[in-house]
């Protein structure tokens, strides 16, 4: 009985033991259950931030856009025939200038929101209105032809000793034939005499006459004097000869945004860009209806100049790091030709805007 009795104490001091071991197993765990409302906060306020996102576009806002006629105004047909006819999303008021003095002083006054203008143009805004815009775009490169009423210029060192006559001076025409004319061992104020028209269309018109023998013109004057005069050919693509000379992309348009616009509307920019993207692929692959699109936003006079030009027009769409180096690269070359060609200075990397 004794040892019955031994043997119950035993099994009760084990069980009592096994009671206060699982009593301090619960301890630790009622411990940690303190401690887990603390993470479990922590954990559910990273879970429940929301992410940022960006606002959606606005398309009732609207955007008033400046463009040139001409070849820098070619590559927005599309965007506006479709304002016009009610299929684009966008609010865009299209504005199409005959000079850039036009453009230039809705730039300085800061009513506009976009504007596609020379390149040069858009470094001399940038430091004219002390950083109140950006380059979002390349929309053209070289356009530029001499024309010859004679067959006795084929190469560029066949301008030696010729009289030039041409449009654009102390714009980006007049650097480019420079630079192009220095690179080939001519020097531009000695060897060649440059005779600078005013207007385009006097020199084209002079042209056509027969009145002058040699000139440089853009497109679309170059069709248009061809047309008129078959006696006139092209006898350089300038575009071609600056590329074998020079590090970067003969550029001669850009699209330009009001800084501000851009920073308070970086979703509404996106979408106009990419429509204008569209519109420069739509008219390089559908020369035939652009360019009635063309005539009737006032572009260029004739759908058949238009449809003949455009090929020889370099009308393209470049953004990103891909448009800074061609804008940056052509700037640096026509500062080195002459400094007050690009406002007295390079623009900064604020000048770019490379998207969001």
């Amino acid at each position: 009985m004794k040892k019955i009795n031994k043997i119950i104490a035993l099994l009760m001091a084990l069980l009592t033991a096994v009671c206060v071991l699982a009593s301090c197993g619960g301890a630790g765990e009622t411990k940690e259950t303190e401690k887990a409302p603390e993470q479990s906060a922590e954990v559910k306020a990273a879970e429940t931030e929301a992410p940022e996102t960006e606002a959606p576009a606005d398309l009732s806002k609207e955007i008033r856009v400046y463009t040139l006629a001409g070849p820098t105004g070619m590559g927005m047909a599309k965007m506006i025939s479709d304002k016009k006819s009610g299929k684009s999303e966008l609010n865009c008021t299209f504005n199409v200038a005959t000079a850039p003095d036009q453009v230039t002083a809705e730039v300085v006054k800061g009513e506009y929101e976009i504007a596609a203008v020379p390149v040069n143009l858009a470094s001399v805004l940038y430091n004219k209105t002390e950083g109140a815009l950006k380059v979002a775009a390349v929309n053209t490169l070289g356009v530029l032809y001499v024309l010859e009423n004679g067959e006795t210029v084929k190469s560029v060192s066949d301008l030696k000793g010729q009289t030039i006559y041409a449009t654009g001076q102390g714009s980006t025409p007049e650097y480019t034939l420079r630079y192009i004319l220095e690179k080939n061992g001519i020097d531009p104020d000695k060897d060649v005499t440059i005779e600078y028209l005013s207007e385009h269309a006097e020199l084209a018109t002079r042209m056509t006459s027969g009145d002058v023998k040699l000139g440089m013109l853009p497109e679309p004057n170059v069709t248009a004097v061809t047309n008129g005069n078959k006696d006139v050919r092209v006898a350089l693509d300038l575009t071609e000869e600056w590329n074998k000379v020079a590090p970067s992309d003969l550029v001669q348009g850009v699209v330009i945004v009001n800084k501000k616009f851009a920073e308070e509307n970086p979703a509404l920019l996106a979408k106009f860009l990419e429509e204008y993207n569209e519109s420069v692929a739509f008219a390089n692959e559908n020369v035939d209806e652009v360019s009635v699109m063309i005539e009737e936003a006032g572009i260029i006079p004739k759908a058949a100049v238009a449809k003949k030009a455009l090929p020889n027009c370099n009308i393209v769409f470049l953004e990103g790091e891909q448009m800074k180096a061609a804008v940056s690269g052509m700037l640096e070359v026509l500062f080195a030709a002459k400094p007050q060609s690009v406002g007295g200075k390079l623009p900064d990397d604020a000048f770019y805007y490379l998207g969001k």
